[in-house]
């Protein structure tokens, strides 16, 4: 979601990072637009609760993967890891989505990323969600919808809400769009099933132990029923032309990072994690579409810091569309999500799903 012209400038002035005259006005500022943004969320939040806003039931099961934040949590990867889970178990799978960021005729950036994820999953895109999973089962026999980005979305009824938390930035400053990331309050995650936290290995135990804290002192007794821990772990090196190469090719290589992200610093820190050399760095805002003025930036980039590849996420290589730039392989780090802890309650939260529709 695009918060600013410069997402990464955001962050760090609504968490406080950059300092001064101008930073602090802009903070204030931010604060009084968030009261009626904060208002608006708990007077829709309370009239959903007294049954005041109406909710529509899907045919099939609906299981929703979602976030308390703006910006990047690392949610696509899981969504695609909770379909191949329902694909294991031979179900018909369609994943629902919005299509925020879509052109007109075209798929979401989300969508295209997933088609690359998980290729025998069909994507249905609408802003009435309800109608894409009517389509879902029209089109595709689909027995179970996964709802992309579906926590704030109540007005479709689910059998499973799932929300993710990246350990990275969790809370986005605690404090209510958009003086920081949150969406709606941390008491919120009292309606989900389950927390997953994302990016773990990117912090210490110690984070992520305050993190279950921050829920269990906000939640008391409603807290999630499972708990569970993830890292994002690169896979290998995509190309726009479908080839791929293995993560060792960027040891030492001298990369020019781009992304447009909710949070860039996570693709980053894999980059050097795998031993790149990050000569130069571009960022733009989340759902970016490029242009030539883009590229030309990119290319110039390249050939100032004498790299030798450009690098970029999944995301943004399919809007790229293009194996070269400037002469160098452009090429994507595909992520896969694994589950390091609460993998078996996990699973079985999944697996009564299916079971209990058709019980």
């Amino acid at each position: 979601m695009n918060l600013l012209p410069d997402a990464e400038a955001y962050r760090r002035l609504v968490q406080g990072i950059d300092r001064g005259p101008v930073a602090t006005a802009a903070r204030s500022a931010l604060a009084v637009a968030s009261i009626p943004y904060a208002a608006a969320v708990a007077v829709r939040q309370a009239a959903y609760a007294a049954g005041m806003l109406p909710v529509a039931t899907a045919a099939i099961p609906v299981v929703s993967v979602g976030n308390l934040t703006l910006g990047g949590t690392g949610k696509t990867p899981l969504v695609a890891w909770v379909a191949r889970h329902y694909r294991a178990m031979g179900m018909e799978v369609a994943i629902v989505s919005r299509g925020y960021g879509a052109r007109d005729g075209e798929k979401s950036d989300e969508a295209k990323e997933l088609a690359i994820l998980v290729p025998d999953v069909a994507h249905e895109a609408d802003r009435d969600r309800a109608a894409a999973v009517r389509r879902a089962v029209a089109r595709h026999g689909a027995e179970i919808a996964i709802l992309d980005d579906g926590f704030q979305h109540r007005r479709l009824a689910r059998s499973l809400d799932i929300v993710t938390i990246d350990a990275t930035d969790p809370f986005g400053g605690d404090r209510m769009f958009p003086r920081g990331l949150l969406r709606e309050p941390v008491t919120s995650i009292a309606r989900a099933d389950a927390v997953v936290v994302t990016r773990c290995d990117l912090v210490d135990a110690g984070s992520v132990a305050s993190i279950a804290e921050t829920i269990r002192s906000r939640c008391g007794s409603r807290v999630p029923a499972v708990w569970a821990e993830s890292r994002h772990g690169p896979t290998r090196l995509r190309f726009a032309s479908g080839g791929t190469a293995p993560l060792e090719h960027l040891a030492g290589r001298r990369v020019v990072a781009v992304c447009g992200i909710g949070n860039p610093a996570p693709f980053r820190a894999t980059l050097e994690r795998l031993g790149a050399k990050l000569v130069a760095s571009l960022t733009y805002p989340d759902h970016h579409h490029y242009d030539d003025g883009d590229i030309t930036a990119i290319v110039d980039a390249a050939k100032r810091s004498d790299a030798e590849s450009v690098v970029t996420t999944l995301k943004d290589l399919v809007k790229l569309r293009r194996d070269r730039v400037g002469g160098l392989p452009l090429a994507a780090v595909e992520i896969e999500l694994a589950i390091t802890s609460g993998m078996e309650p996990l699973e079985r939260l999944l697996s009564k799903v299916p079971c209990a529709a058709s019980s």
